[in-house]
């Protein structure tokens, strides 16, 4: 990534003029605009964040994404090559959305990309050279788009309902993802690893393991009153650390270890996939995986923006460059070297080092010897 030089030009004009107001017919739905009881992320996603792997690859993800800083630029020819040089930033730089933090605003922008593929701020406010000057999240999964269905979006929408109502799409900055939502891609795989968590919870509220319950004499039961008898011991066997039978049942136990009642290779195998449907390294996630190391929390970083996070970035600092936000000529980036760069004290650099012996305990009653090398 080029670097940007000393030089920096004014910004455009930065005085705000007032929000327009909600209109009626086809700019309706901006009445629902911060009405947060109404305000929903969706079961979906629900579903998917309490996948340990997803939360887990979300918040990497989100947490990089969230935290670099905006820079805004223009180009020049210097005889080679485009050179950018950086330039004071617009109004909305270091508050898009006066309400809330930028950190908020772009960690949930990412979340409705990650889940959905498509993130959408609404205008609040603009500066007088028409502008915008303020957004606001408008979350994915209340946005519907009538001329596009989906989960595979082909473009920016040109009518839009937020909440059942319409919406100027002028008046919408739609973030498109290059990569297909998680939610419409890994249904299939994010219900299995909520089968499995289901069984392991199941198997680790027993104390008995799982078996056959067997009838060894007596009258021949129906197949009604077998099922019958097996729900009323399994409901006791999950409550109650002793079961009782009579002389004409036996319970045959399976053998089956700890570790396979408890799922744990199945698991580890479905959070590997989760890995590979949120494109983040298994390490990251904390999943090992044969013959794959890395060197420090350097390269751990820039494997979590190469493989994960550098397709959301660039979709928001294109969109987000676009001839609707800014003039031309102007563009707008998130910095990824002040996140990439190592971190520095003075002239020297900042080592975490593992091979420093950490050094042992003191005794409560300290020898004369110890007192001394103190």
């Amino acid at each position: 990534m080029a670097l940007f030089s000393r030089n920096k030009t004014a910004a455009m004009a930065t005085s705000i003029e007032p929000p327009v107001k909600a209109a009626v017919g086809y700019n309706a739905g901006v009445s629902q605009i911060g009405f947060f009881p109404a305000y929903i992320d969706g079961d979906a996603r629900a579903r998917a964040m309490s996948v340990p792997t997803i939360s887990r690859a979300r918040d990497l993800i989100a947490s990089m994404f969230a935290c670099l800083p905006v820079q805004f630029y223009r180009e020049q020819w210097n005889g080679e090559e485009m050179e950018p040089y950086e330039i004071a930033p617009r109004a909305w730089g270091r508050r898009m959305d006066p309400t809330v933090t930028n950190n908020f605003l772009m960690a949930w922008t990412f979340d409705d990309l990650f889940f959905t593929g498509r993130s959408f701020w609404h205008v609040q406010s603009r500066t007088t050279d028409g502008f915008p000057a303020s957004f606001t999240r408008l979350p994915a999964a209340m946005v519907t788009t009538m001329d596009q269905a989906g989960p595979v979006w082909f473009g920016p929408s040109n009518e839009i309902l937020f909440n059942g109502l319409p919406v100027d799409s002028r008046d919408v900055i739609q973030f498109i993802s290059p990569i297909q939502g998680m939610l419409y891609t890994s249904a299939r795989t994010i219900s299995t690893a909520l089968a499995l968590e289901n069984s392991v919870e199941r198997n680790a509220r027993s104390a008995i393991p799982a078996g056959v319950l067997r009838q060894v004499g007596g009258e021949p039961l129906s197949p009604a009153e077998l099922g019958e008898m097996a729900h009323a011991f399994n409901e006791a066997r999950m409550t109650n650390q002793t079961a009782a039978l009579n002389e004409f049942l036996t319970y045959e136990a399976t053998t089956a270890t700890p570790d396979k009642m408890l799922l744990v290779d199945s698991r580890q195998f479905q959070a590997l996939e989760l890995a590979r449907v949120a494109n983040i390294p298994p390490y990251l996630a904390g999943i090992a995986v044969g013959g794959y190391q890395y060197q420090n929390a350097e390269q751990a970083k820039q494997d979590l923006y190469l493989f994960a996070a550098k397709n959301f970035i660039q979709c928001w600092n294109e969109t987000m460059s676009a001839d609707n936000v800014l003039p031309r000529g102007t563009f707008v980036r998130l910095d990824v070297d002040s996140y990439l760069e190592e971190l520095k004290v003075g002239e020297g650099t900042l080592e975490i080092r593992d091979d420093i012996d950490t050094p042992a305990p003191r005794s409560q009653n300290p020898t004369n010897n110890e007192m001394e090398n103190d």
